[in-house]
C-alpha cells in the first residue's frame, strides 16, 4: 500500500473516531515527515492499549487495519524487533474479539514469520515464540490439547534455544524482551505438558528478564502458585532458596490470597522445617486437597523436606564439627532411628552432600554440602564463620613465624 492511501487511512481514523483523532493525526504527521523511529515507538505505545482499539468504519478491527494499511507499508524501514511487538499486539486484540477461532490471530504472526531473512534472529525468535504462546492459549481456552500443535512448539523451542544462546545476554532493552518472551513460552509449554522440574526451571529464567511491573495482579498471583508448586513436586529441585529468597517479589502477589499458605510451605521446606510442614498440612488441608499436583505427589514433598531438614542441619555445624549422629539426626527429621540410615543414602545418592557412613558406630562424617541460596540469617552465621576462619589463619600463621626458623 503507498504511502498516500496509508495517509488516507490515518485521516479517515481521525474523523472517525475524534477521541483517538490526536493519536491518528499524530501519526500521520510522522508518517509523512518519515519519522519512522517515533511511528514505530507511537504505534507499539498505541496497540499495547486494548482500551484504545477502535473499529474502522467497515466494522473491522482497527488495530489490524492500521498494521495492514500503515505499518507494512513502511515495514522494510521499520526495526524488526519492535515490528515483531506491533504485529504479536495487533495478534492479541484479534484472539480477544474471537475467543476461540484464532485464525486471524495467527495468520499475523504466520505471515510475519514467512520474512524471517529480513527480520533477523532476536524479531523472528520473538515471533515465533508469541505464535508459540498463541496457540497455547487457544488450546486451554478450547479446553482440548492438539498433539501436533504441540510437537511443533516443542521444535521450535528446542531450534531456538541455540538462536536465543547466540544473542547477546543482557537484562535490559531488546534482548530482555526475546528472552523474557522466550522463557514464557517455554514456561506455558511445559505447565501444559510437565513435568513440574521443567517448568521450574523455565520459569526461573523467566523471572529474571521480565519486571513483574509488566504483569497483571492475576498474572503475578497464577505465577506464584504455579511456582511454589512446582518447586515442591518437581523432581530435583531442592533449591527452594531461588524461589523463597530470590524471587520473593512474586511470592509478594500471594499476600492475602486463599494461597498465601504455600509462601509459608515454601518457606518451611528452604528451612528443612519438618515439624513446621506438618502443621501447615494440618491447618491448610482442605486447600491442599485442592491442589491435585500436591496430592499426587506428597510423599516426595515428604522426602524433599526430610532431606533438606538434614542438609540444613550440616550447614549449621562447623566445618570441624561435622560428624553427626543418627539420633541426632532422627530427632531433627522426626523419624525413628532405624530410618536414617536410608536417610543418608539417599541424600549422598542425590548429591545433596558428601562423605562417608559409619553404620556401626552410627555416624555420618559429611565433607561438603550442596551450594544454594541463603536467606539473611543464614549469610550472617556464614559471614562470622569466616570472621573466626580469619582469626585462626592469623594465629596459626603467628605461631609459625615465631616457632619456625628463618633459613638465611
Amino acid at each position: 500500500m503507498s504511502n498516500a492511501a496509508a495517509l488516507e487511512h490515518l485521516e479517515g481514523m481521525a474523523s472517525l473516531h475524534p477521541d483517538m483523532s490526536e493519536k491518528y493525526t499524530e501519526l500521520s504527521s510522522m508518517l509523512s515527515k518519515k519519522l519512522y523511529h517515533q511511528l514505530t515507538v507511537v504505534t507499539l505505545e498505541l496497540v499495547s492499549c486494548q482500551e484504545s482499539l477502535r473499529q474502522t468504519g467497515e466494522g473491522g478491527n482497527g488495530y489490524l487495519a492500521l498494521y495492514d494499511k500503515v505499518i507494512l507499508s513502511v515495514d522494510k524501514k521499520l526495526n524488526q524487533l519492535a515490528l515483531a511487538r506491533i504485529a504479536s499486539c495487533v495478534s492479541s486484540s484479534l484472539i480477544l474479539e474471537n475467543t476461540t477461532d484464532g485464525v486471524a490471530a495467527k495468520a499475523v504472526l504466520e505471515n510475519l514469520l514467512e520474512k524471517k531473512d529480513r527480520l533477523g534472529a532476536a524479531a523472528s525468535l520473538y515471533a515465533a515464540a508469541k505464535l508459540g504462546l498463541l496457540t497455547l492459549a487457544l488450546m486451554e481456552r478450547l479446553g482440548a490439547m492438539d498433539e501436533k500443535a504441540l510437537e511443533q512448539i516443542k521444535e521450535m523451542l528446542k531450534t531456538n534455544k541455540v538462536t536465543l544462546g547466540e544473542l547477546a545476554d543482557g537484562t535490559e532493552g531488546d534482548t530482555a524482551v526475546v528472552h523474557s518472551t522466550y522463557y514464557e513460552c517455554a514456561m506455558t509449554y511445559r505447565k501444559a505438558v510437565g513435568p513440574p522440574e521443567a517448568y521450574y526451571r523455565e520459569a526461573i529464567q523467566y523471572l529474571a528478564y521480565t519486571s513483574l511491573d509488566m504483569l497483571s495482579s492475576q498474572k503475578r498471583i497464577e505465577l506464584a502458585t504455579d511456582l511454589c508448586v512446582a518447586a515442591l513436586t518437581g523432581e530435583g529441585v531442592y533449591n527452594f532458596g531461588e524461589v523463597a529468597h530470590n524471587n520473593a517479589a512474586i511470592l509478594a502477589a500471594l499476600e492475602g490470597t486463599p494461597n498465601e499458605w504455600l509462601v509459608k510451605l515454601i518457606h518451611a521446606s528452604a528451612n528443612g522445617d519438618v515439624q513446621g510442614l506438618d502443621q501447615i498440612t494440618t491447618e491448610y488441608a482442605q486447600q491442599i486437597q485442592d491442589q491435585p499436583a500436591l496430592l499426587n505427589r506428597a510423599v516426595l514433598v515428604k522426602e524433599k523436606i526430610t532431606l533438606l531438614a538434614l542438609v540444613n542441619m550440616v550447614f549449621q555445624r562447623k566445618s570441624s564439627d561435622r560428624t553427626l549422629h543418627f539420633k541426632d539426626i532422627a530427632a531433627r527429621i522426626q523419624l525413628p532411628q532405624d530410618q536414617v540410615e536410608l536417610v543418608i543414602i539417599r541424600a549422598l545418592s542425590l548429591g545433596l552432600i558428601k562423605g562417608s557412613m559409619d553404620q556401626v558406630d552410627e555416624t555420618v562424617h559429611v565433607t561438603w554440602v550442596m551450594p544454594r541460596v541463603l536467606d539473611n540469617n543464614q549469610l550472617t552465621d556464614l559471614g562470622q564463620r569466616f570472621g573466626e576462619w580469619a582469626v585462626k589463619v592469623s594465629k596459626t600463621k603467628d605461631y609459625m613465624g615465631e616457632h619456625i626458623p628463618t633459613f638465611a
